[in-house]
């Protein structure tokens, strides 16, 4: 690389975690000592240099690279000297220009055909100018990035279109104007100055340890020792230590798969399951936070009573524990107002008091105190440890001490839960949150082995209870080697002292009991006080994404940490409104099983990302398995229904409605979950296996290519075929565009979304495919042959009827027809669809609001001028609006440009036509009541035409319709008919009729002579020849008698559907093909035209 590249491509704001990829540069000495010129060396390019080069300047052309926030790396605005090494005066990245040096005063010779713009600076790359970008963090940022500016390389229109197409047409190019986005991030950025953010040390580990070291290590972990032993204690310890390190583990994975913003645990599982799981999960985490803030308060708040109980009782026992409850809560509050460093330097104090505490217990275990040996306080001893190994369950099982222990290993997302006030999440989460789970097992571990070992299970506090010389000889108790003999009081039931009776013995076994009390106090108020900001965090992000949309208020953050003061109050209002309850022994389970839920949740997170197999899921963090999480996520519901299986349900239940709920309500947000990634790999699996079975007749399904143009302006036409391909077959809309101007495909993928968008909001399930075509012909083949995938494709083409045939160039006739053959050449079946009125609604005002008012951002006002143009070389020819279309409206060619105002202006009364034409087009969207679908099944086309009104009636509109199926006479009976009807309809009425219509497509060579006949048929090929005519003549004569037995049977029937007549390619003119149709299926109700690719699609076998 030249001198201008060979720099440090991080800019200073990430550290080395959170660029997952390491560039190694390459430097070219012999560049970096040659090119000294202003324009070339990186450091030339400091913020205040104006160019002084005209040739410079005039090739600042088309870099469009906006930096949201640019600082200077020097921190003065002098131009640094074309000797400074690049790495110096490059700290930002790229070389970048400030706006003042881009415009050139000196106006050069410009170099390429279109102007300079602002907000841009271009890179002297490889030794020549280029506006080519090298890679840089910056440009894989979001836009409201916390870390450093967001750049945007160039696009590849700008460094790949023809150099006359404005290159700032797509509008981003704002001249000195900042998009909102990029106004946000930089006020952002601007505010972020002076953020108090957290190391591992302060941000995770002391506050994950001190939410692990709760009460429990003092007041319940000898109970637990007396009750299990010291075996089963370990195994209990280890048990709850394996179900937190596979999280932590999980957690790990997670928050190094990419940048973690604040939130958590919701954060955490909401971008990789979904905002689905993330919202329900986000809402009980917060909860359950709140709430465990009043279960610490009063767990501090009972032993301050115990202290006072001797002397200092205030009214009574539960009273005196709601008054220092709120009293201690308060105190808390504003400490967690203050700030998040006053609530850091608070737990750091408290941590220290609690290893002192600790501390001060292990002391104490090694001086044995003769006054204490009454109380069971022997010191180590080894009969004692071997009488206390095993278990002595009085009033419980293994599965009820575990459920009470549990809650103590929790709290290992202490630190994960303010992910948003940590410098460096990637890095810190995994640290902190393992090695705080390794420390606090290896201190519970210690505890549990330390007790069971110099302590007796029972003893009397009774200095008396020695034994007697007489009992020395059978006693075999430990307690008898120091000379004690408690089995009076054991079978009395009256011991007061020992693991089993004396929750306070840690206090009695320390080297100074009130240290214990403040331990005890130091962990409880430490973890009321993490839950106490947790909560407020993790229902602020969750608020922030709109989720629940009635939370939105809770998201305002305030003061330059953004500190959540609402969540604050709010947290406050629901942990005081828990500690007046006071009786918190009913609600800790169901504390435990939403924390609970959670946990399962990420581990299955893990699971379920590294399934789906997404390129997105790359954790820097390696010591993980996917199948060790999903064993962590069992164990997680396993424990649950261990600890309380109806606060289990009921955790379940909660979990389930709000899944329910999130998912009804579809939060329109996308964070590329794992769930998407899953979904994409089962379709694509899927699809793969299905391509390798052979098709089976009982599994036929109609998968229709509709050609509808745009998805809404042919609504009959999008709802019936939608009724019966609807969660059966496959449904493709598509769309020819056509013209002689450059296509733009730009414009035709932004169509394919947003028209892809309209159809999941109709619920219409089926896919938007626009082609660019020279004509319709050309277009329709290329959907016949491309559209769909693998067995995913379709196998029958559906179009609208040309009503309008007889009035447009015959041209299109010829286009329409062909489109006909060119279906059964593909094999395909053909569906024509004829309504009286039409079916094109898309000149019609007010048809477009229904797409334009959820596509456009509100408060713009939404004026199309739609012209409806007859032959328009620029015209989409399947374009609604378009005369040279597959299906148009009784020929109305409107001219004059048609306004569509926004919803809030007086609409124009239609006329008549147009009134009945919307009328109609919305019939297939009403319930089709007892009606009938007559099914006139004429020719064996292999049953699609008995199979569509069958899957037609299955679908809840149709369901009280009855199917009439009309079928030919008798076999002898036909030629007879013929003859009949022949001579019949020589005197009808009709058949003038028919000839009056076709007179203007006759050929009539009998009046020219041959040469010119044969000019005009070539130039002219949909005209009918009298030999045609004459050969045909039967089948003419068909189709006009079909048509008056129709109107004699069918015409209450809401739907006919009718065998479509074939016509030989080549053989009749696309004119007498039209008239037939035309005479075939005039002045009925809604005809579809069906006629299958006369392989079976119904069996009658099982």
């Amino acid at each position: 690389l030249g001198g201008a590249t060979a720099r440090s491509i991080s800019p200073p704001g990430p550290t080395p975690s959170q660029s997952r990829f390491q560039v190694d540069l390459v430097a070219e000495a012999a560049g970096a000592a040659d090119d000294k010129t202003p324009s070339s060396d990186a450091s030339a390019a400091a913020p205040e240099a104006p160019s002084s080069d005209p040739a410079v300047s005039g090739e600042e052309a088309k870099g469009r690279f906006r930096v949201v926030n640019f600082a200077d790396p020097t921190g003065e605005g002098s131009v640094a000297s074309p000797e400074a090494a690049p790495t110096e005066g490059m700290q930002n990245g790229d070389t970048v220009m400030s706006e003042t040096s881009l415009h050139s005063s000196t106006g050069g010779q410009h170099h390429y055909h279109y102007d300079t713009h602002t907000n841009t600076y271009y890179l002297r790359t490889f030794g020549h100018n280029t506006i080519d970008a090298v890679p840089n963090i910056d440009f894989y940022r979001q836009t409201a990035a916390p870390l450093g500016e967001k750049l945007t390389r160039p696009t590849l229109s700008e460094l790949h279109d023809e150099l006359d197409k404005e290159p700032f047409e797509d509008g981003f190019a704002n001249g000195d104007e900042l998009t909102p986005a990029e106004e946000a991030a930089a006020k952002e950025a601007a505010e972020s100055k002076g953020v108090v953010k957290f190391g591992w040390i302060k941000g995770v580990l002391v506050r994950c340890m001190l939410n692990i070291w709760g009460v429990m290590l003092f007041i319940r972990m000898s109970w637990i020792v007396g009750q299990a032993g010291i075996a089963l204690a370990c195994v209990i310890v280890a048990m709850a230590t394996v179900v937190t390190t596979i999280t932590g583990l999980s957690t790990s994975a997670i928050a190094t798969n990419g940048f973690v913003k604040g939130g958590g645990a919701y954060y955490l599982i909401s971008r990789s399951l979904g905002p689905e799981f993330g919202g329900s999960i986000g809402l009980i985490f917060a909860f359950a936070n709140a709430v465990a803030v009043a279960m610490y308060v009063v767990g501090f708040a009972e032993t301050v009573v115990e202290l006072l109980v001797v002397n200092a009782v205030m009214t009574d026992e539960i009273n005196d524990i709601r008054i220092i409850g709120t009293i201690t809560i308060i105190i808390l509050l504003g400490i967690s107002v203050a700030g998040m460093e006053w609530e850091a330097k608070a737990q750091i104090f408290l941590l220290v008091v609690l290893i002192t505490a600790i501390f001060n217990y292990f002391i104490g275990s090694f001086i044995p105190v003769k006054s204490k040996e009454a109380k069971g306080f022997m010191g180590y001893d080894a009969s004692i440890m071997w009488e206390n190994i095993g278990p002595d369950f009085r009033g419980e099982t293994f599965f009820s001490v575990f459920a009470i222990f549990f809650p103590a290993a929790t709290g290992i997302l202490a630190g994960a839960n303010i992910s948003g006030d940590l410098a460096d999440p990637q890095m810190a989460i995994p640290k902190g949150t393992l090695l705080a789970i390794l420390i606090t097992g290896i201190v519970y571990l210690g505890v549990a082995v330390s007790t069971g070992s110099c302590i007796l299970r029972d003893a009397s506090g009774n200095v008396n209870d020695t034994i007697s010389s007489q009992f020395m000889a059978n006693c075999s108790t430990a307690a008898c080697k120091f000379g004690y003999d408690f089995s009076t009081c054991k079978n009395e039931d009256t011991c007061r002292y020992g693991l089993h009776r004396d929750f306070q013995v840690m206090s009695l076994v320390s080297g100074f009991g009130p240290i214990i009390t403040a331990g005890i106090f130091s962990a409880t108020l430490s973890s009321a006080l993490a839950s106490l900001v947790s909560a407020p965090k993790v229902f602020q992000a969750l608020c922030k994404d709109n989720i629940y949309p009635g939370l939105q208020m809770f998201a305002k953050g305030y003061g330059k940490n953004n500190e959540p003061l609402r969540g604050y109050i709010l947290t406050f209002g629901i942990a005081l409104a828990f500690i007046l309850i006071a009786e918190l022994n009913t609600i800790a389970p169901i504390i435990s099983n939403f924390f609970l839920a959670s946990y399962a949740l990420i581990n299955f997170s893990v699971f379920h990302a590294s399934l789906a197999n997404s390129p997105g899921w790359r954790p820097s963090f390696k010591y993980y398995n996917m199948w060790v999480s999903l064993a962590g996520a069992i164990l997680c519901c396993g424990v649950m229904f261990v600890i309380n299986w109806a606060a289990a349900l009921l955790t379940n239940v909660i979990v389930m409605a709000l899944y329910i709920y999130v998912s009804h309500k579809k939060p329109d947000v996308n964070w590329g979950s794992s769930t998407q990634a899953l979904t994409y790999h089962q379709a694509l699996t899927h699809t793969l296996h299905l391509s390798g079975v052979e098709d089976h007749v009982k599994n036929f399904r109609p998968q229709c290519l509709v050609m509808t143009g745009y998805p809404n302006s042919r609504p009959a036409l999008l709802d019936l075929v939608h009724s019966f391909t609807k969660n059966v077959g496959l449904m493709i809309c598509g769309h020819i565009r056509t013209g002689y101007r450059r296509p733009n495909f730009k414009e035709l993928a932004t169509d394919q979304a947003r028209y892809q968008r309209w159809l999941l909001k109709n619920e219409t399930k089926a896919f938007y495919t626009p082609v660019f075509a020279e004509d319709l012909k050309q277009g329709s083949q290329y959907l016949l042959q491309a559209a769909g995938l693998g067995r995913l494709k379709p196998n029958t083409l559906v179009l609208g009827f040309k009503n309008d045939w007889r009035d447009g160039d015959m041209m299109n006739v010829e286009t329409y027809i062909s489109m006909i053959h060119d279906a059964f050449d593909f094999q395909f079946g053909a569906v024509i669809l004829r309504l009286k009125e039409g079916l094109d609604v898309s000149h019609i005002q007010g048809q477009d609001e229904s797409l334009s008012s959820q596509e456009k951002p509100s408060g713009m006002k939404d004026v199309i001028v739609s012209i409806d143009t007859s032959k328009d070389s620029d015209a989409d020819s399947s374009k609604p609006s378009s005369k040279a279309t597959n299906d148009e409206d009784d020929g109305k060619a409107t001219t004059q440009p048609l306004l569509k105002k926004d919803k809030r202006s007086p609409t124009v009364p239609l006329n008549v036509s147009d009134q009945r034409l919307l009328e109609a087009s919305q019939q297939f969207q009403k319930k089709q009541g007892k009606g009938t679908v007559d099914v006139w099944w004429l020719f064996d086309d292999g049953g699609l035409t008995l199979l569509i009104p069958y899957l037609l009636t299955n679908k809840k509109r149709w369901k009280e319709c009855k199917i009439r199926v009309f079928i030919g006479g008798k076999i002898n009976r036909i030629d007879h008919d013929r003859r009949a009807m022949a001579t019949l309809l020589i005197h009808f009425v009709n058949m003038a009729a028919f000839e009056e219509m076709i007179e203007p497509y006759r050929l009539k060579e009998d009046d020219m002579e041959q040469e010119a006949a044969e000019r005009l048929k070539n130039s002219e090929p949909w005209r009918i020849t009298d030999n045609e005519l004459e050969l045909y003549r039967t089948k003419t004569h068909r189709q006009i008698r079909l048509n008056e037995l129709l109107k004699e049977h069918s015409s209450t029937a809401n739907l006919i559907v009718i065998s479509l007549p074939l016509a030989r390619k080549g053989a009749v003119s696309s004119a007498l093909y039209m008239a037939w149709l035309e005479a075939l299926s005039k002045d009925l109700p809604p005809i579809l035209l069906v006629r299958g690719n006369h392989q079976s699609v119904l069996t009658f076998y099982s």
